[in-house]
């Protein structure tokens, strides 16, 4: 397993990468000191786990979650107990205080073991689902703190992008996932998802009502009473895509 250290103390990567060298199972590739060149090492390093700490400078762990498109397995280190709630609330995997004791490190070790195991496990069986189109009959599991949602595509009115996070849109619900929306598009099957504008992936089965909108762009609404404009731009190819 793949490990990458993030942390812009020296000394503090170095005890970790010690304890670390104890586990075969553990691969350290590499180590960076801030979360700008963290993130530059994720992308071209792929880890399967990153060892994160929160409070650095110019940008703190919990920003740099937020620029990732792939996330792998995070386990945060921090020498304070206030991040854990938001820590596992954005799905860390474990939450480590410094500095790091081997016996609870030993534990998170074997939470990493188990979790890959279940991960070849589910890659195994959902490994068609990840080369493909979603479509609407496909099921989207969705973990917005406490709460957990199992909706079909085809109950999703809409997305709404906040930043790294995707607000979903279904039924009376809408959690947030941590996604871009660029990548949740090339995801989605064309005939029945469209972006709408920067900021908006609408369900084309939703729509009820289309009227002319400012500046040549559209304006739709949902059968919820959602009313989403589509750009100018995104308005030629919708009447392009959906004429007779």
């Amino acid at each position: 397993m793949k490990a990458l250290i993030i942390d812009d103390e020296r000394l503090a990567r170095a005890e970790l990468i010690s304890l670390l060298e104890e586990y075969d199972s553990i691969e350290i590739v590499g180590e960076a000191k801030n979360a700008k060149e963290g993130i530059t090492l994720i992308k071209s390093l792929k880890p399967d786990v990153i060892f994160l700490d929160i409070q650095m400078p110019e940008m703190d762990g919990f920003e740099m979650i937020k620029k990732l498109e792939d996330i792998p397995k995070v386990v945060f280190v921090s020498a304070y107990d206030e991040y854990a709630i938001e820590a596992f609330r954005i799905n860390a995997l474990d939450y480590l205080m410094k500095p790091v004791d081997p016996e609870r490190l030993k534990d998170t070790v074997e939470k990493l073991k188990n979790n890959s195991e279940d991960d070849e496990f589910t890659s195994k069986n959902l490994a068609n689902r990840k080369d493909r189109m979603l479509s609407l009959e496909d099921r989207v599991f969705i973990k917005d703190g406490e709460k957990c949602y199992y909706p079909k595509l085809k109950d999703v009115r809409f997305f709404e992008s906040h930043g790294n996070y995707i607000k979903v849109f279904f039924n009376e619900n809408k959690p947030m996932i941590l996604r871009s929306l660029n990548s949740l598009e090339d995801r989605l099957d064309p005939d029945h998802f469209f972006r709408a504008n920067r900021k908006y992936i609408i369900n084309l089965n939703s729509i009820i009502d289309i009227e002319n909108w400012f500046n040549g762009g559209l304006q739709v609404t949902l059968h919820k009473g959602e009313k989403i404009e589509i750009s100018r731009r995104q308005a030629i190819r919708f009447k392009d895509a959906m004429s007779i």
